[in-house]
């Protein structure tokens, strides 16, 4: 090797690690400054500041617990008892919870020696212990106490409302209504609302006791009780269930009938026609370009909200991607077989059938029941903007901003729905496709 070989190999070396050195310390600072701008782009210092971890602790505990609301008509001096504050969870007339007491004084018992009384003439005394007892009177829009003016934390006081929030329960007090919530742990009315025969029966009794209602047998009637609950919508909910699972379904397998056929027009293999090639190729990219979101709103407009137009949508950006998918596996075909399906005198739909298919059936079945589990979860965003499915409802749940115990329900069931297709997709794959040891 000459000297000028060498020096030539000592350049190349000295570039080479020069390059080495830009990457190593060059990666890292673009890391550093792209973490930089999330940073100050996202705000998270001022996200730090609107955290309030008084509301993520009233947000968890509401998904596990419910309510019950002693609800005062300032106006007409009515008293309503209801869980949750809806009129479904009303008690019955001459019914109410038995830490309420009182006639012409109502005394709500909160716990921990937390008391609330309704006195007339619209005054509401609160004991609350380490505080001076609470007078509050309300006349027109307007509220008088006797707070002080400096107020811990969990009080918050003006001229129009009040509002006291204790480990024992919240109190609510405006001009025209007077409010107290008492927590407890559970789904209340899971089973059976108030007006049911059987509500606060145990499951014995239903099995084995007399008969409750004598119109009807225990276990048809606590079937049909539970089946018809007014407040948790059994029956409507799994009816959702099985509307989302069926967009899910629908959109997956008509998009992978649409794609197949597409698929070998768009493989340089079976499809020589160079433009008719190109062109489907692009019809692919723009249908799976646009998200299903938007393919959803988009159809919404057009053909109206239903289950079947989020079925729809999910079909137009499935086939572009089912086109994709199918496409290079044809491209991957082994030549040998369908060599030897020609050798027997197969005409080309012949030799596509039993040459080709039998090839790429492991691939395209594995990624259809794939799409099929994955499209469940997305059906439940598209049910949300199409009005249908569980979708539908977890939304609904989430906007009257009170029932987070019912945001909880769905999200578990929605869990358990993908759980199920996860499980079936497999079990499908197995029998379809086999498994290997």
């Amino acid at each position: 090797m000459t000297t000028a070989d060498l020096t030539l190999t000592k350049q190349e070396a000295d570039t080479l690690f020069r390059r080495k050195r830009l990457m190593a310390f060059g990666i890292p600072g673009v890391v550093t400054l792209y973490l930089a701008y999330i940073f100050f782009a996202f705000d998270l210092p001022g996200l730090a500041q609107r955290a309030n971890l008084d509301n993520a602790i009233t947000l968890a505990s509401d998904s596990w617990s419910h309510k019950v609301h002693v609800t005062r008509d300032n106006r007409s001096g009515d008293i309503t008892y209801a869980v949750e504050g809806e009129r479904k969870g009303t008690y019955p007339d001459g019914q109410r919870p038995a830490w309420v007491s009182g006639d012409e004084v109502i005394t709500i018992a909160l716990g921990g020696e937390h008391v609330v009384r309704y006195l007339p003439d619209n005054r509401t005394e609160i004991e609350i212990p380490g505080l001076p007892l609470i007078d509050v009177q309300a006349e027109g829009r307007k509220l008088t106490s006797n707070l002080p003016q400096d107020l811990p934390d969990w009080i918050s006081a003006s001229s129009r409302r009040i509002s006291i929030t204790t480990p024992e329960g919240r109190i609510t007090l405006t001009g025209a209504r007077t409010e107290v919530f008492n927590y407890f742990p559970g789904w209340e009315l899971f089973w059976f609302t108030l007006d049911s025969p059987y509500h606060g029966q145990s499951l014995g009794t239903i099995l084995f006791g007399d008969r409750i209602d004598p119109a009807r047998g225990n276990i048809p009637g606590a079937v049909s009780d539970w089946w018809n609950n007014a407040m948790w919508r059994h029956k409507d909910v799994v009816w959702a269930i099985g509307e989302t699972i069926l967009m899910a379904f629908l959109g997956t397998m008509g998009a992978a009938l649409i794609a197949l056929p597409l698929a070998f027009l768009a493989a340089k293999r079976f499809s020589p026609i160079m433009l008719l090639r190109a062109a489907t190729r692009r019809l692919f990219d723009f249908v799976r370009g646009v998200d299903a979101l938007i393919w959803t709103v988009v159809l919404a407009r057009a053909f109206g909200p239903g289950p079947l137009t989020g079925a729809l949508a999910i079909l137009i950006t499935d086939t572009g991607t089912f086109g994709k998918i199918f496409s290079e596996a044809l491209e991957n075909v082994d030549q040998k077989q369908i060599e030897g399906v020609s050798s027997t005198g197969a005409k080309p739909l012949q030799r596509y059938r039993f040459g080709v298919i039998p090839q790429v059936v492991p691939v395209l079945l594995a990624q259809i029941l794939y799409f099929l589990e994955s499209n469940t979860r997305s059906a439940t965003i598209i049910g949300a903007i199409t009005g249908g499915g569980i979708g539908l409802m977890l939304t609904q749940a989430i906007q009257t901003q009170k029932d987070w115990e019912e945001v909880a329900y769905y999200i578990m069931l929605i869990i358990a729905m993908v759980m199920f297709m996860d499980w079936v997709s497999g079990w499908l794959r197995g029998k379809m496709i086999g498994r290997k040891d």
